[in-house]
């Protein structure tokens, strides 16, 4: 957990920090800090999804494709 929470404050500062540098704007900043995770968090969600069924559509053998 303490890792998650980690990456969190990283990709908070980090959101916040691309904000500001862009616009010199502290609020836009801070909405960005707010709004980027939040988004990026639903994203992942229905990245994963996809991923999944990807997965399972793919032949069984198609990981010897990949590895070869």
């Amino acid at each position: 957990m303490a890792k998650t929470v980690s990456f969190a404050a990283v990709h908070f500062c980090v959101a916040f920090s691309v904000g500001y540098l862009m616009t010199g704007d502290v609020m836009i900043g801070g909405a960005l800090a707010m709004v980027e995770p939040a988004v990026n968090t639903v994203a992942y969600y229905f990245h994963e999804k996809v991923w999944n069924r990807s997965k399972s559509i793919r032949p069984k053998n198609a990981s010897t494709l990949v590895s070869a």
